[in-house]
């Protein structure tokens, strides 16, 4: 069976295999340490890891990261026991499930857009094409 990758826009893939669907997801655990890098890059089992996890505890001696492959179903159901837990504050803990590739790497922080450009933007999608031609 032939290995295919299915690229996106990022730089990111998932395989396609004879059997199915392989996400790419990090797998690391580190304190202080967000473990984002290529070396911590896994394919996750086709067919049974079809998501990515990231905890994030706080404690005493920082933050600690485990990230890691995982099914669904039981990342999930462990991350909705957990959200009552997930506070911010020492003895958080914070699980969370994403099923894109390496999607539980750092959180990439969106540009803030001027009231200015944002209004231009607004204006863009309400005018009618033939009005943009003025």
């Amino acid at each position: 069976s032939g290995l295919f990758p299915v690229c996106f826009l990022s730089a990111s893939c998932l395989r396609v295999t004879g059997d199915g669907l392989q996400i790419q997801c990090y797998q690391c655990e580190g304190v202080n340490y967000d473990c984002s890098t290529p070396e911590f890059i896994v394919n996750c089992t086709v067919n049974v890891q079809d998501m990515c996890q990231k905890e994030v505890l706080v404690k005493p001696d920082g933050t600690h990261y485990r990230k890691s492959c995982a099914s669904s179903s039981a990342c999930l159901i462990t991350s909705s026991g957990y959200q009552q837990f997930c506070t911010g504050r020492l003895n958080s803990v914070c699980i969370s499930c994403c099923s894109t590739p390496l999607c539980n790497g750092v959180k990439k922080k969106r540009p803030v857009l001027s009231a200015a450009a944002s209004s231009r933007r607004a204006l863009l999608f309400l005018t009618p094409p033939m009005l943009l031609h003025l």
